[in-house]
């Protein structure tokens, strides 16, 4: 069995020996949207940048150039010249002589070839240039990514998780989504989330989220085994994230704590005791929802002890406080080895959203 599960988390080993440019479509960093309009704005401005420089290096060495009429070359004779060339127009057995329809070509007929040229060719060079982007920004992506949290599938669960992430004011760049569905893949980089298409039973996968630097990895998918067998390979790849994890039936539990999970979430009993609750004390319900979505009211937090609550008791701080983190085990407010806060504990209190 042992033998059968490596094998699994070791096959097709190979995404992260591809180069950048063979992740794009797999591996997606979002970038800041811009207006279209801006977009053609900017290349007509690179266009008639780069007719100027032409018009210029002509006009330098207009001695090398030969008018039909034999006269000298002038600076708006340098232009139109550009104008035909850059344009690849080519003019043969009509030529503009007057300064006035050298003039026209120039501020008319020259912007609508442009434009018309951007027509054409514009989606091609979009496509083109947006994988090269892609590409430049994995590279950069891979080579920087350090202290992030990844969610291992984005259904109803990873999805939730990333909103309480982003209500605490996780930025979005530091959050990287795993799935083997590009539709749910589309709205997490619609949100501004790094994206990685695939399964993360296989530990390539895993390595592609740079897991192996992570501060923090969430499984959040929709089987338990699957949950069991992506804990066992996130927890070889990185030894020292925390990992937390949810699964739907309690007897599951044990198996994720032997595979490495630092928390398990039993999200079919916490909803059933929610439910329960709310037949008789429907309020009691409403606040615990208020706690656990931080947009407004109350949420739960954990903060730092500040130096004049040392020595004194967490029942009688000015913050309502829940429990008590000491050398990284959780007491509850009551307990006698936290009778006394130290300098290095941390809080978990209620407080007020927007303060």
């Amino acid at each position: 069995m042992a033998g059968r599960l490596r094998a699994r988390m070791s096959d097709g080993d190979t995404l992260t020996d591809k180069p950048d440019f063979a992740l794009v479509g797999v591996l997606r960093v979002p970038e800041l949207q811009s207006s279209p309009w801006r977009a053609i704005y900017r290349r007509i401005l690179v266009a008639l940048g780069a007719l100027l420089l032409a018009a210029l290096i002509v006009y330098i060495d207009r001695d090398g150039y030969r008018d039909a009429q034999d006269n000298e070359l002038s600076f708006l004779d340098a232009l139109y010249y550009a104008t035909v060339s850059l344009s690849t127009t080519g003019y043969g057995d009509i030529t503009p002589i007057a300064p006035s329809a050298r003039l026209v070509n120039i501020l008319v007929i020259t912007p609508l070839r442009i434009f018309f040229l951007i027509l054409l060719v514009g989606t091609t060079l979009a496509v083109l240039t947006e994988r090269s982007r892609q590409a430049f920004k994995i590279q950069r992506w891979r080579r920087s990514v350090r202290n992030h949290t990844v969610v291992i599938g984005f259904g109803t669960k990873g999805r939730t998780a990333v909103d309480a992430m982003l209500g605490d004011g996780v930025p979005a760049s530091e959050i990287v989504v795993v799935d083997t569905d590009q539709t749910v893949l589309d709205t997490a980089s619609n949100m501004g989330l790094v994206t990685v298409h695939g399964s993360a039973t296989k530990s390539d996968v895993l390595r592609l989220t740079g897991a192996q630097h992570a501060a923090a990895i969430i499984v959040a998918t929709n089987r338990d085994d699957t949950a069991v067998l992506v804990t066992l390979t996130a927890r070889e790849i990185a030894p020292k994230a925390k990992i937390v994890a949810a699964i739907r039936e309690a007897e599951n539990t044990h198996l994720l704590r032997q595979s490495g999970a630092d928390s398990v979430v039993v999200s079919s009993e916490t909803a059933g005791r929610l439910l329960g609750i709310a037949t008789s004390t429907p309020s009691v319900v409403e606040m615990i929802e208020d706690l656990l979505t931080p947009e407004a009211g109350f949420a739960i937090a954990e903060r730092e002890v500040e130096r004049d609550e040392v020595g004194g008791s967490p029942r009688h701080l000015t913050d309502i406080v829940l429990g008590v983190v000491r050398g990284g085990k959780l007491f509850r407010v009551g307990s006698p080895e936290v009778d006394a806060v130290e300098a290095t504990d941390r809080l978990l209190y209620i407080r007020r959203v927007g303060e």
